[in-house]
């Protein structure tokens, strides 16, 4: 009997290759998986099956992690108001460990001898999905062709015609990704330092002009409803995404370092994510402390870039969630915000639990806690020491 090999299916041009290889060029027995994390409609998914079976899969599975996806991962990003390097909400990142979970999970029930991946060898994906199975399914060999042969993907095409494949070099020259937390646009533009993304490589066109006003609305740092319709989260990303997407907003392409030590760009549009966070901060400014904003902050920024790493197994991580989740308790009420093209505002809030009360005082105007005497004496007392270190230091001036 073939040996199983479960291999991470997308449909795209890498694992195309991989599923005519490892069946003809390593005789194995080809399971194929493809991990649903909320960027594929069914007719999409339909389509993708299809393809699979025509290029000689033994079997093809969806797996459905999108909820999950959410309550695992999302829900923390936001709790964290995470992005990396301030710019982006880690759309391909967070949805990498959430696949290469569920696809370890599927080896396991099908008990297959091998695992394979279509990841080249100069990315952070390869790290991810290897390091992912090595953790969760040790005694399974990982086989990741494109690495190991080093193919460019004019090889990958040659390779598909002469197996009777035909694949179009046009459709090959930008790498689209979509998820539930957004869409990654790679293509020969972000490869440089200098050239952004055409307008025609972007996923979504603009085509609202006409500013709009929204009302969000969120329970325990979670968004809960649009415009007073209440729905569950996933729900309510997806339609916050259908709302915001086609006025262009958030586009951008980020920098970043890659696991392996280098540099790279990617773009990416994520109207729902960024919306989401900016108006999730600006409640919690409203309803949190000084030193909660400032320790979530700290915890938050390395839970973000642990997990882009592909360090979501370590423990640490669920201790993290669970500092965030607790911080949460007070982050309920409503943010208004303003959609117009390629540019987002927030307008303001309304929350029971809004620490900018006027029954303590008016910011710049008045306070009703404590008297100007008062205030006197705590800054002579707040700046004590520092008022005597100066003292006993100044004679070295």
């Amino acid at each position: 009997m073939k040996k199983k090999v479960v291999l991470a299916f997308s449909g795209g041009l890498d694992t195309s290759f991989c599923c005519i290889y490892l069946a003809q060029d390593r005789d194995l027995e080809v399971h194929s998986v493809i991990v649903n994390t909320g960027g594929f409609s069914e007719k999409e998914l339909q389509e993708i099956e299809t393809r699979a079976y025509a290029l000689g899969v033994t079997s093809h599975a969806v797996v459905d992690e999108t909820a999950n996806y959410y309550d695992s991962c999302i829900k923390y990003l936001v709790f964290g108001n995470v992005l990396k390097n301030a710019t982006y909400p880690l759309s391909v990142s967070a949805e990498r460990v959430s696949q290469a979970t569920a696809i370890a999970n599927y080896v396991k029930k099908i008990g297959a001898d091998y695992v394979a991946h279509g990841s080249t060898g100069a990315g952070n994906d390869q790290v991810r999905f290897d390091m992912i199975f090595n953790i969760i399914i040790p005694q399974v060999e990982i086989i990741t062709p494109i690495r190991d042969l080093k193919l460019s993907r004019e090889a990958e095409i040659e390779y598909l015609e002469n197996h009777g494949v035909s694949y179009s070099a046009e459709k090959a020259r930008y790498s689209i990704n979509k998820g539930l937390w957004g869409t990654s646009v790679g293509g020969k533009e972000t490869l440089t330092s200098n050239e952004t993304l055409p307008e025609e490589a972007w996923p979504t066109q603009v085509s609202e002009t006409e500013a709009r006003k929204i009302e969000l609305t969120f329970k325990k740092g979670e968004l809960v409803a649009i415009d007073g319709e209440v729905m569950e989260p996933v729900k309510a990303i997806q339609q916050l995404q259908a709302i915001a997407q086609p006025y262009g907003i958030g586009r951008d392409i980020h920098v970043g370092d890659t696991i392996i030590g280098i540099k790279g760009r990617v773009g990416f549009e994520a109207a729902a994510p960024m919306v989401i966070i900016k108006a999730h901060h600006t409640l919690e400014k409203h309803t949190l402390t000084k030193w909660q904003l400032s320790w979530k902050e700290q915890l938050a920024s390395f839970y973000g870039n642990w997990l882009h790493e592909g360090q979501f197994h370590d423990p640490v991580m669920r201790n993290i969630e669970a500092f965030l989740a607790d911080t949460q308790k007070t982050v309920s009420g409503k943010v208004f915000v303003e959609l117009l093209p390629y540019r987002f505002q927030i307008i303001g809030i309304e929350s029971a639990h809004d620490l900018m009360s006027n029954k303590f005082g008016s910011y710049g105007e008045m306070n009703n806690s404590w008297s100007g005497e008062d205030v006197k004496g705590f800054s002579k007392i707040f700046g004590n020491q520092v008022m005597i270190w100066h003292k006993v230091n100044s004679h070295e001036d």
